[in-house]
């Protein structure tokens, strides 16, 4: 969030293009333990229904919203749990899943390790963030030819909890980058509906404006200008770091240098910026660029342009808002440029992988790790384990003995021994204890 005071209105704007948030799925319903008892049915056997599934979290790009101004006081977002299964083989209700509408153009983060879920690019473009528990298995499903009167059944699986950085990055066509008052914002008002603040004080822009381009060959296009950069911008200097990323999608760069008496070197500014470009990364350095040299209508612009060409030795097209000197003439270029550009993709997004996660002999996950709390104590640990403890319901004979099954099945006794527990030691196990005995 960044607070700037506008000298000219006297007042404070928030602007606000990054967001986290917090995100909890239901857990799913709790299967049941349940025996038919009917008046005129002998031995009715069980009939514990299955419990419901836990409501997910999507993400969903939405055309009516523009801003994450509202997820600074919305920041956790909770789905039902599923219902428990009833009697009768009776099945839970599904919990109903959460939809939180974005602005088009969010590309979502876990905040831990900054990974990459997804890029909300077009309307109605939808991603689960956070899935929801399967319902556990009612008794009726554990009987077997062996065990006809089954009194055990699964917990409802755990939901997800993850914290999420959301930004937005604008959806731009071409985008307008230089130092502080070197005319952008003017040249978006010229070309466009678009109504900038304009003033002669640096940083006037403090917020991306976007504006639709129409070119009189009858194509168009979106144009943003941005927040004026500086040196050291890719570091966090300036305005820059906040809104560098909103160039990240454009495809053509318009790089807009001041030709008026400033007192600036206009090479100097042309090799900073294009510095501070291609140190920020996403390969904005490689997109196509076309130089401007504005404000062409103040004296000696001419012989500054001339010098410019010579040191930069490429295409420089003059203009000036004022009199509209080669403004039809910029924005043919940039619709031509527009043609033969493509989309410059944020990341190789495969939309399929998102739910799942493939693992190779060399990195799955152990079902459990043992951890040594202090000399008589051990805890033992792991996301598969803590899962199936979870899962499993211990309130019957039946269930503890599946626990304590599973526990002997990963020699999970042997590795306490190896690890020099003796007999009488604590164990701990989430929230459950027992004592350990060689």
């Amino acid at each position: 969030m960044l607070f700037l005071y506008n000298r000219k209105e006297r007042r404070i704007f928030m602007f606000i293009d990054r967001a986290v948030i917090e995100v909890r799925s239901g857990k799913g319903g709790d299967g049941a333990i349940a025996f038919l008892r009917e008046k005129y049915v002998a031995k009715g056997g069980p009939a514990g229904g299955n419990g419901g599934r836990g409501g997910s979290i999507f993400l969903r790009a939405s055309k009516t919203i523009n801003t994450l101004f509202n997820f600074r006081h919305s920041k956790t977002f909770i789905a039902n749990d599923g219902e428990k299964g009833g009697i009768k083989n009776q099945y839970g209700k599904y919990a109903e899943d959460v939809i939180v509408d974005v602005p088009i153009g969010t590309v979502v983060y876990l905040e831990e390790g900054k990974e990459f879920l997804g890029d909300l690019n077009e309307d109605g473009k939808i991603i689960r963030v956070a899935k929801g528990g399967r319902g556990g298995r009612g008794n009726s499903c554990f009987k077997s030819s062996t065990n006809r009167v089954p009194k055990i059944a699964e917990n409802g699986e755990p939901g997800e909890r993850k914290r999420l950085i959301l930004e937005l990055k604008l959806l731009a066509d071409v985008g307008l980058v230089g130092f502080p008052s070197v005319g952008k914002s003017t040249l978006l008002s010229v070309v466009s509906a678009a109504k900038p603040e304009i003033a002669d004080y640096p940083f006037t822009t403090i917020t991306p404006n976007l504006g639709v381009v129409s070119v009189k060959d009858g194509s168009s296009f979106v144009m943003a200008d941005l927040p004026g950069l500086i040196e050291g911008a890719h570091l966090g200097k300036g305005l820059g770091l906040q809104f560098l990323r909103h160039i990240e999608r454009c495809r053509l760069i318009v790089h807009v240098i001041d030709l008026s008496e400033t007192g600036r070197d206009p090479y100097n500014d042309y090799v900073v910026i294009n510095k501070e470009l291609e140190q920020y990364g996403f390969a904005l350095d490689k997109r196509p660029q076309i130089i401007v040299a504005s404000k062409m209508d103040e004296e000696g612009a001419k012989e500054k342009l001339a010098k410019l060409e010579k040191q930069i030795g490429q295409e420089i097209i003059p203009i000036s808002a004022i009199t509209e000197e080669n403004i039809d003439k910029l924005l043919y270029k940039c619709s031509e440029t527009l043609k033969n550009t493509p989309l410059f993709p944020l990341y190789d997004e495969k939309e399929e992988d998102l739910d799942h996660k493939t693992y190779t002999l060399e990195d799955e996950e152990p079902f459990f790790t043992i951890r040594r709390i202090d000399a008589h104590t051990w805890s033992i640990e792991g996301d598969k384990m803590l899962k199936f403890y979870k899962m499993t319901n211990i309130s019957t004979d039946e269930g503890m003995m599946v626990l304590m099954s599973k526990i002997r099945s990963l020699r999970i006794d042997d590795e306490l021994e190896n690890r020099g527990a003796e007999d009488g030691d604590t164990v701990i196990l989430d929230d459950f204890e027992f004592e350990y005995v060689r």
